[in-house]
Order: C-alpha cells, then structure tokens, then sequence
C-alpha cells in the first residue's frame, strides 16, 4: 500500500474535505508547489485559486477551489483552513458552482459599500449640522 496523508479542509462553519490523500496540489502567492506524503512538515499561506489531490483510493483527482487561507502540513497530516471553498470531481462541474459563488459575493459587497457610503453621507450631514448649531 502506497504512503498517504489525511487531508483536512476546514471553513468557519464546516469541513469541507476529510480524506487520505496520496498528493497535493496547492497555489500560494509567489506559485503552486505539490506536497507528497514524506515531504518536510511546514506552513504556508494559500492564494484564492484550485487545489488538486489524489486520493488513495480512487484513480483520479480531485479539485477544490478556496479563497485563500493557511496550509500546514505536519507529519502526515495536511490541514487547510480557508474562509471559503468548493469541492468537486471536475473542472467543469465546479465552473457553474464558483461563477454563482462570485456573483453572490459581488452583489453581497455592492450592497455593504452602498450602505457604507449612505453611513458616511449621514455622518457628515450630521457633523455639518454640529458646526451650524450654536448660530
């Protein structure tokens, strides 16, 4: 039997991956790098993009897609933890899932940068109307 690791990817609210895995694939901010089983324990931080692991017991790989986060792999475990992520079987079914993801997440920030700026409008107004009060 082949040499594994147990990967776990954690979000705030749930688990999202709790397997043995044989390899991992993962993108930082200065490029990808691979992670296999006997590799030196280590940290590092995650870009937003696709990780890919193959799993010890299936022929084929595996995709998920996170915002960003922290991987630490010590012995022969690897935990992620992400604020965001999508697991799937293949690219093009996760394409759909992220693109409804990404749109919900720029119509959610559209909204907070509206309400911020009537927040700020009404601060001003407010402050306007301190400096005009003795008179």
């Amino acid at each position: 039997m082949s040499e594994t690791m147990r990967l776990r990817v954690l979000c705030p609210t749930a688990m999202i991956v709790d397997r043995h895995v044989t390899r991992v694939v993962a993108e930082s901010p200065i490029g990808s790098f691979g992670i296999l089983p006997r590799h030196i324990d280590g940290a590092a931080a995650l870009a937003a993009g696709l990780m890919i692991f193959s799993q010890a017991d299936a022929d084929h790989e595996s995709y998920l897609a996170v915002d960003g986060g922290i991987l630490v792999k010590c012995a022969d475990e690897v935990t992620v933890s992400t604020p965001d992520a999508v697991s799937g079987q293949s690219l093009e079914s996760m394409e759909a899932v992220i693109a409804e993801r990404f749109a919900a997440r720029d119509e959610q920030a559209r909204l907070t940068r509206s309400a911020l700026a009537r927040l700020e409008a009404g601060t001003l107004r407010r402050f306007q109307d301190l400096e005009q009060w003795p008179s």
